[in-house]
């Protein structure tokens, strides 16, 4: 149901985790597991404070929101990724965390959707898409996202819209580097999940070279400031 044949490191195989144990509900990485998470980060790059918290939320919101955004935009179907539906480890040397979900993480989805009189316990049948797109906005930023921001936010003092910054453009680009197996205009997917989520505004969609869209971001996510300096693609700090 939610599944991909292809194992991406940072993913579990079918981003399910059959087996729970070895892995920590992802809530915790605003608490008790917020150093062991910077400090990954701050081997992986070689960053500072700063960088490495950006860096680490910038990989993690793009990864984690994923299943969601491509699930709303394909089929309507919405995994609910709570900090408690979703589990990580930090075991795998090659990503910076790994993140799966729970077998019974619960999907919302609309009530003309096949699934819907399956009978199935995980889902969860909403009114319209009105509905849908408040429970994606509960689950992924309310419920997991928002205290793992304050949190990082507190511990760095770094600024809530750059952080904002890298999940609008990671929501963008999610959409776009799916554009051709997703219905409807790119442009309007994305705007609309950049209202529900409250991150409008943080990005422009700009002509690329082939002339299909591209992310120009409006907030940096600190990649230059490393020991090699990086300046990503759409970024807003010109080379």
């Amino acid at each position: 149901m939610f599944g991909t044949s292809t194992e991406i490191p940072g993913l579990a195989p079918d981003l399910v985790v059959a087996d729970p144990s070895g892995w920590a509900p992802a809530a915790t990485l605003a608490t008790e597991n917020l150093d062991t998470l910077l400090d990954s980060a701050r081997r992986r790059w070689n960053a500072q404070p700063h960088a490495a918290a950006a860096l680490a939320w910038k990989a993690y919101t793009y990864w984690l929101a994923l299943p969601a955004v491509l699930g709303w935009a394909s089929a309507r179907r919405v995994p609910l990724l709570t900090g408690d539906n979703v589990l990580v480890h930090f075991n795998d040397e090659r990503p910076l965390v790994t993140l799966g979900l729970r077998a019974d993480t619960p999907i919302a989805v609309l009530p003309g959707d096949p699934i819907a009189v399956a009978g199935l316990p995980q889902i969860r049948v909403v009114a319209d898409e009105e509905a849908l797109l408040a429970e994606f906005r509960a689950a992924l930023l309310d419920n997991h996202l928002t205290p793992l921001l304050d949190a990082i936010h507190d511990r760095v003092r770094l600024g809530k819209r750059t952080l904002l910054g890298s999940l609008s453009s990671g929501v963008a680009q999610a959409i776009l580097r799916s554009a051709d197996v997703i219905p409807g205009p790119s442009a309007d997917n994305i705007a609309l999940l950049h209202r529900t989520l409250g991150v409008d505004g943080l990005i422009d969609l700009v002509p690329g070279p082939n002339g299909k869209l591209e992310v120009q971001r409006k907030t940096c996510c600190l990649a230059f400031t490393l020991p090699k300096p990086k300046v990503c693609q759409g970024c807003c700090i010109k080379s």
